[in-house]
């Protein structure tokens, strides 16, 4: 059964595509403000050129239109009247925004045709290969599903170990212990855990940053303490420690030839089921745990190495056929 349910977005809208990734992709409004309410649903871009001729049945209107140097040299050769005919073919469509690369002069039409129709007319001084580059990667980054899970996320030998548990079974300390001992705080109670495609992504809350509580301490800033080496903004998330309370009833896995998997917003990892109790070094044991994931990667495994090695001790010798008196 899944931990989590996906928490989807619907898009981004101009307003925020503006406000979270203006100095990323170099992006100014000049034309169209009212329509800052616009969603951008998809990362993928398109190039009206022949939309801007007069062929529009298969135009892709619902994407962010990207008018680069084709578009612009074509609309340049044209007088203003034929200029604003051929926009206003595009101008007809419900489209999310228009964006100018390379920094160049909007025209006249065009702009009174992005306020007209309130449809926001952006400019970038990337070339259209880099804004599309860009763009792709802060759309889907916004529109990935997410969801906040409640752990602790370290980072461990470059292995992100999400660690669970109920509340107050000790998360943040064994956290604190790993960061004392040289690894990277990722985030403390709040794991925001974003899906890139097929893989988890982890970083802590923007309301809690780095910050710890430490029961019968109160809230600790790693980075103040640690400075910058014992925090990372984000990391893939790849495998899960739950922290289990000692129960002598409970049967644990022992050799480890049975893995078990998590699924988090579709995508399963590594699930270590570890019982604590009074004395049991929590800390060791975690970085025990991913540098055994580290070995599993290169195609070592413990388990399966010492088992293939009592199969063949407890072989019979090659050749052998047995008793030939038994009958």
């Amino acid at each position: 059964m899944p931990d989590h349910e996906d928490q989807l977005t619907t898009g981004i809208t101009v307003d925020e595509l503006l406000k979270s990734h203006r100095k990323r992709l170099l992006l100014e409004c000049i034309a169209g403000h009212e329509g800052g309410w616009r969603n951008v649903q998809s990362s993928e871009t398109n190039r009206p050129s022949l939309a801007l001729t007069g062929f529009v049945d298969l135009y892709a209107f619902d994407r962010a239109q990207l008018l680069g140097n084709t578009e612009l040299l074509y609309l340049t050769n044209q007088s203003p009247a034929d200029r604003r005919e051929s926009l206003k073919i595009i101008y007809q469509f419900e489209m999310p925004c228009v964006i100018l690369t390379n920094n160049c002069k909007p025209f006249a039409e065009i702009v009174d045709l992005a306020d007209e129709k309130q449809i926001p007319l952006l400019r970038t001084s990337l070339s259209t290969a880099q804004f599309i580059h860009q763009f792709v990667s802060c759309v889907e980054e916004h529109n990935a599903p997410t969801t906040n899970v409640h752990a602790t996320m370290v980072d461990v030998y470059g292995v992100g170990l999400l660690i669970r548990g109920r509340s107050g079974i000790g998360k943040s300390e064994v956290a604190l212990d790993l960061v004392e001992r040289g690894h990277r705080l990722v985030g403390d109670d709040i794991v925001v855990v974003h899906r890139n495609r097929d893989i988890l992504v982890g970083g802590s809350s923007d309301l809690l940053g780095h910050n710890m509580e430490i029961r019968g301490v109160g809230i600790v800033n790693v980075e103040s303490l640690f400075g910058v080496r014992a925090i990372r903004r984000m990391k893939r998330v790849e495998v899960e420690v739950r922290l289990v309370d000692w129960d002598s009833e409970e049967e644990y896995e022992r050799v480890g030839m049975d893995e078990d998997n998590s699924l988090i917003l579709g995508v399963e990892i590594p699930l270590i089921r570890l019982p604590i109790y009074p004395g049991k070094n929590i800390t060791v044991i975690a970085e025990t745990i991913a540098m055994t994931y580290l070995l599993k990667l290169r195609g070592y495994n413990a388990a399966d190495a010492l088992n293939t090695k009592l199969a063949s001790a407890l072989a019979p010798p090659s050749g052998s056929q047995g008793d030939p008196d038994a009958t």
